[in-house]
């Protein structure tokens, strides 16, 4: 490999490990095969010659659900049964008949 090849290589791995860098688009814009950058990425990564950015900047989906505040716990004939504060009374009725025909 000439010293422009591998200056080329070293640039085309730096691209990818960008925020938001999609490999196989770098990969085809440079005329080769995904694959073949994602291997010579792969290796330099575990060689340790660069390492991959941790994406502090970038913004991932993630779930928010409220947490119950209040919880209610139950103890019928050795079984505990444990209700967040949003279960309902009707729920919350079917549950215990359950346990006591169990």
């Amino acid at each position: 490999m000439t010293h422009t090849t591998a200056e080329a290589k070293s640039r085309l791995i730096e691209a990818t490990l960008k925020p938001g860098a999609n490999v196989s688009a770098i990969a085809r814009q440079a005329g080769m095969a995904p694959a073949q950058l994602f291997g010579w990425r792969s290796k330099a990564i575990k060689s340790g010659a660069v390492t991959p950015r941790r994406d502090a900047d970038r913004l991932g989906f993630v779930e928010v659900t409220q947490a119950a505040s209040a919880s209610v716990e139950i103890e019928l004939g050795g079984v505990v049964i444990r209700a967040g504060a949003d279960i309902n009374e009707e729920q919350l009725v079917r549950i215990i008949r359950a346990v006591r025909q169990a």
